[in-house]
């Protein structure tokens, strides 16, 4: 298990909620959580993997939501 350190999350998550995906690297990589319950669980990425997905959300390329 690794442990991941200053998490943080988009500066464009904002009012009312500020809910957002937090981001954190430890490391075995990159670890992704939900802001609104940070408890209960991390997405592990490796460090390519990370790479490789924000190259994709990057390019356009992502499928987001079909």
């Amino acid at each position: 298990m690794s442990t991941f350190t200053a998490w943080r999350k988009s500066s464009y998550s904002g009012p009312p909620d500020n809910d957002c995906v937090e981001v954190g690297f430890g490391g075995d990589g990159v670890g992704l959580r939900d802001s609104k319950a940070p408890d209960e669980g991390v997405l592990v990425l490796s460090r390519r993997g990370w790479a490789g997905f924000l190259s994709t959300i990057k390019s356009g390329d992502a499928q987001v939501g079909r």
